[in-house]
């Protein structure tokens, strides 16, 4: 005999259904918008068990760091770039904490973070305002419930707009990041392990002057760890 529960769950999964972010096929459990197979098909690059990965080598000689992962590959006309569209430009926040909470599980597993606080790159304000949150700041809370450590959000700030980084070169991104980080809360950092998080690194030039920013806290260690890589 069907039961009352068992309608009203059916009646709401028809005026709300779940489907999976990834390939929007219908799933029956609310507590994931990825379905196993979506999930089983993301290309995890495995960097955060591995000294001298490729997000570490981008930036040898650029910034000092304790460690530096990305998750996932990212390649045009894929899962991922799906899922990134989603994301930050459809605003599927449930489906940012997912991925967050998945980065988290595995910078735990692997052994080689020893974080004390998470820091995201911050957007400049009228960009966040007019996207409506922060896509590091999503991320972030994710690994937070993870790893049961904080997110500091007022360390940083982004003080200028910058042109779209898409198609410039190194260089060109490096000279559009320069000056753009301001540190705000020094005192928030002082003798703490930090993991600054962004949604992909390319380039990493968004990153390094974020970094640098960060490094003048003194006695700061610091990593990076994105969702996404992307080669060029």
């Amino acid at each position: 005999m069907i039961t009352a529960g068992e309608i009203k769950d059916s009646l709401l999964h028809m005026l709300f259904p779940n489907v999976c972010a990834g390939c929007g096929n219908d799933m029956i459990s609310g507590r994931t918008v990825l379905c196993l197979k979506c999930i089983d098909a993301m290309p995890e690059t495995n960097f955060e068990w591995h000294s001298g990965n490729p997000v570490e080598k981008k930036f040898w000689g650029r910034l000092p760091l304790a460690n530096a992962t990305a998750q996932y590959y990212f390649t045009r006309e894929s899962l991922m770039q799906t899922l990134m569209h989603e994301f930050k430009y459809r605003g599927n926040k449930d489906l940012g904490r997912q991925l967050g909470r998945m980065m988290g599980d595995n910078i735990g597993r692997s052994g080689r973070f020893r974080i004390d606080a998470l820091i995201p790159l911050p957007l400049f304000e009228t960009k966040e305002r007019r996207r409506g949150f922060n896509q590091a700041a999503i991320l972030c809370e994710g690994i937070a419930e993870t790893l049961k450590i904080p997110v500091v959000n007022d360390a940083i700030i982004r003080s200028a707009h910058t042109d779209t980084q898409t198609k410039k070169g190194r260089i060109d991104r490096w000279l559009n990041m320069e000056g753009r980080f301001v540190l705000n809360n020094a005192a928030a950092l002082a003798g703490k392990h930090v993991l600054l998080i962004d949604d992909v690194v390319t380039t990493g030039a968004t990153l390094e002057a974020c970094g640098a920013e960060l490094l003048k806290a003194g006695n700061v260690l610091l990593s990076i760890a994105t969702l996404c890589y992307a080669a060029r």
